[in-house]
């Protein structure tokens, strides 16, 4: 293991050597305060911590740039806190790749609102806690799947997001994994259902019974690979390395075959979707992602695969019956997640499947809007760093929060019409096709 890692790296090394600093996109070595700070916005550092002693830190952009809608004090005289929470591997990193004209959480901010990153437990931000190593060799940091980002990352996130605003609820924002943490709060802790305003879910995540991804094939052997890493002392995976995505970084940048092999890595796993995929950003992208979690939430969704179910973290019969009474592991009641749910999803994800959202969306009580992006391409990475999420996904989220507090300006959206017969089609529907290229510009509306 040790020489195959040793043999990446001095491919890369022998690779990049003739590169010079100038070649080097510098914004691989910031971090998301330095590019928060780089591009206008400013930002605040706060940190949470959980009912089990995580430590967990929250990206806070309070305002929009100067010249940016509602960035003005005098302007926006209550900002709606939202909660923006990244997808598997990712960080609050995810929300800021892009220009602030592009960036989902820059697009936010400058609109408006008051906006906050999360990290959910085992990243980057997200990697101490009160008594327990990370680095330990018992492990027991890296004790923790997806269940328990749900049932205390997000309430804690909540809590103290609310208590800093003085406000009662928020609106939250998820991501791939960030929509499972949604689902799995709310499910198990029906209580916080009033804390939410609206969720948005972009290519939600619940049962993943039918993804297309190269993953589905490894979900057989989780629950030896997963053993098998306990005993080699392996608890955490793919954590960030600064050193080497700054190898890949120039990697990428050296030879075009290269970069295409990069780019077409995240296809692979999400669906490919050359077209809406920015190249420019892919060094930076790659400088903060993968940014770790734990092994045992890797197994967690490999257990999804084969059962077909969103259920709770499967032990073995003995473990389970001293957890939950019961030899298998109970599923999460859906009907719990009471809060108004909007689902975005898009045909060519191979991680959130149409047929896994569709049977999501038919479990959820109170599902407002469940919206096929109008591009076939669309996939999972899309959502966050497609070249047209400022047109197909960002408006849509802005727009259906204003509707009550800017109805004036809303009166055209989707959103805020979903039973309007123009728009009825794009609920699961067929997507429109004007301005030549297949769908409305969303910004039109704002």
């Amino acid at each position: 293991m040790m020489g195959g890692q040793a043999g990446s790296v001095l491919f890369l090394f022998l690779l990049t050597s003739g590169l010079t600093d100038g070649d080097i996109n510098p914004d691989i070595y910031l971090d998301v305060p330095g590019l928060i700070t780089k591009y206008g916005f400013p930002v605040e550092t706060h940190i949470v911590q959980t009912e089990d002693g995580y430590l967990l830190t929250l990206h806070r952009i309070p305002h929009g740039r100067a010249g940016g809608t509602g960035q003005d004090q005098n302007q926006v005289v209550t900002r709606d806190p939202v909660l923006m929470q990244h997808g598997l591997l990712s960080s609050s990193s995810c929300w800021i790749m892009g220009a602030p004209e592009k960036a989902p959480a820059y697009m936010m901010a400058d609109a408006g609102y008051d906006v906050w990153l999360g990290n959910a437990r085992g990243n980057t931000y997200a990697r101490n806690h009160t008594t327990l190593n990370p680095d330990g060799k018992d492990g027991k940091f890296w004790d923790f799947s997806w269940d328990e980002m749900g049932r205390f990352d997000v309430p804690a996130m909540i809590d103290y997001i609310l208590a800093q605003t003085g406000h009662t609820s928020l609106y939250y924002v998820g991501h791939s994994m960030g929509t499972t943490m949604f689902f799995t709060a709310m499910a198990v802790r029906p209580e916080y259902n009033s804390k939410v305003k609206a969720m948005f879910g972009l290519g939600p995540v619940a049962t993943v019974k039918n993804i297309r991804s190269p993953i589905r094939y490894l979900a057989p052997l989780a629950s030896e690979m997963e053993e098998l890493l306990f005993l080699l002392g392996r608890y955490e995976f793919l954590p960030h390395s600064k050193e080497f995505t700054a190898w890949v970084e120039k990697a990428c940048a050296a030879q075009k075959y290269v970069e295409l092999m990069c780019m077409n890595s995240l296809f692979l796993l999400t669906g490919f979707d050359q077209a809406e995929f920015n190249m420019t950003w892919l060094p930076v992208i790659l400088a903060n992602n993968p940014a770790g979690t734990s092994v045992r939430t890797i197994a967690h969704y490999a257990q999804g695969v084969e059962s077909g179910k969103f259920q709770h973290f499967d032990f073995g019969a003995r473990e389970n019956m001293r957890r939950y009474h019961q030899r298998v592991p109970p599923l999460y009641n859906l009907k719990n997640v009471v809060a108004p749910v909007g689902l975005l999803w898009g045909v060519n994800d191979y991680l959130a499947d149409p047929k896994d959202v569709a049977r999501l969306a038919a479990g959820l009580p109170h599902v407002v809007h469940d919206v096929r992006m109008p591009r076939p391409a669309f996939n999972h990475i899309d959502f966050i760093w497609g070249i047209d999420a400022d047109k197909l996904v960002v408006p849509f989220l802005i727009c259906w929060q204003r509707r009550k507090d800017m109805p004036d300006r809303c009166n055209s959206c989707p959103a805020c019409t979903p039973r309007d017969e123009q728009w009825l089609q794009y609920d699961r529907g067929q997507a429109l096709t004007v301005s030549g290229k297949g769908y409305e510009p969303w910004t039109s509306w704002l």
